[in-house]
């Protein structure tokens, strides 16, 4: 054997995972097919969210309390400011699906929010550029997450517990056997009692067929604007956000450099065949509906797309995310298919999964994660 488990792919997720890994045992070892936060992977573009509330399953809530707390634990294991705590707005018509939606469960999770009404807003968020019947729902707990200084500060807090890291190792095939998992790059191998596939956009090849048909490749863009007073755009000032309404949709964060506002279309992920030749210029009618909605949304920005970038992710069809071995007996561990949404959890989900793949108890109620429950589908399917 060469470890007790391998985490491939050292991105938001395998980072994590690989940093949690390395509390549990020493001898954890971590493959990369680059660098840990290249500017490929589903880490680039700065910051993501963090947010508290929602709307979906319940059973996310337990997993969010748990990313919060460890995202401070890694702040004060590597002396790395990672979430800027500035709060977030959730914007949307009053009594419209968004909000009320939202409401539904943060109510069900008695999560901490105040409800603003459309002058309230006005009067503390003058940034935005409110519609008659708009309101918000406050969250205190969100932020922005710095993304490429998590991941690398993950990586070194592992590596400063022993862990072994393979840089610029693209596994090509993993196959399990009676004794454990043979993971194999080019003409090299290496022999592991589990693993961890955390490798995002570019997991379907170690994957199952069933997966395979459960899951897609989609291409995510991200754009920037220039404030005209940036003062107005800081997070002590600006929260994190999201917009929805039927015709517009937007979300964002603050100026973190002090000079752009990350403000991007939501949910405009489309299907990429190849994860290693994703288009990173935007297309005219993604600059056009981009550059009409940020200038109806913000007068406080020029309404130039100014910095534009575009990343692979792994989507389900459900969008839920894999996290579970493939079968009960499985060596092989997947979280991956976090569906443009993983990165608030990302401690959280990377914790799961180290404790899962050494055979150690976690959450309840998981059964909404687990890779098997596509397997199942595709049986009752194959029945009718």
């Amino acid at each position: 054997m060469d470890g007790t488990v391998a985490i491939i792919g050292l991105g938001s997720i395998g980072s994590m995972a690989l940093w949690q890994a390395s509390r549990l045992s020493d001898s954890v070892t971590g493959f990369e097919a680059q660098t840990p936060g290249h500017a490929r992977s589903a880490v680039g573009g700065d910051t993501r969210l963090f947010r508290m509330l929602y709307r979906g399953v319940p059973d996310y809530y337990p997993i969010l309390e748990r990313s919060r707390d460890l995202w401070a634990e890694l702040e004060e294991e590597t002396g790395q400011n990672i979430l800027t705590r500035c709060g977030g707005l959730s914007i949307g018509t009053k009594d419209g699906a968004y909000l009320s939606a939202l409401l539904e469960t943060t109510r069900t999770n008695g999560a901490e929010h105040e409800i603003l009404s459309r002058e309230e807003m006005a009067e503390r968020y003058p940034q935005h550029n409110l519609r008659p019947d708009d309101i918000a729902v406050y969250d205190p707990n969100a932020g922005a997450l710095r993304t490429d200084r998590a991941v690398t500060a993950a990586v070194a807090a592992a590596q400063a517990n022993g862990a072994t890291i393979h840089t610029n190792t693209p596994i090509d095939g993993i196959t399990e056997t009676a004794d454990g998992v043979v993971v194999t790059s080019g003409e090299k191998s290496w022999t592991f009692e589990n693993v961890i596939v955390s490798s995002g956009g570019w997991s379907q090849q170690l994957m199952p067929d069933y997966l395979k048909a459960a899951t897609q490749t989609k291409r995510i863009f991200l754009t920037w604007f220039v404030a005209r007073n940036a003062e107005e755009f800081s997070p002590e000032k600006f929260p994190i956000f999201i917009r929805i309404y039927e015709d517009r949709s937007m979300y964002g964060a603050p100026a973190v450099d002090g000079v752009t506002v990350k403000a991007t279309l939501d949910g405009r992920g489309g299907p990429t065949p190849d994860p290693n030749a994703v288009p990173r210029e935007l297309t005219p009618a993604e600059i056009t509906e981009t550059t009409e909605t940020v200038t109806e949304f913000f007068p406080g920005l020029f309404p130039n797309v100014v910095r534009s970038d575009a990343f692979p992710d792994l989507f389900t069809k459900d969008g839920n995310p894999l996290l579970g071995r493939l079968t009960e007996n499985s060596r092989i561990y997947c979280a991956t298919g976090f569906s443009g949404g993983g990165f608030k959890n990302a401690t959280g989900f990377g914790q799961i999964a180290a404790h899962e793949a050494l055979g150690k108890q976690t959450f309840d109620g998981l059964d909404f994660v687990r890779p098997q429950r596509f397997k199942t589908s595709v049986r009752i399917q194959e029945k009718h």
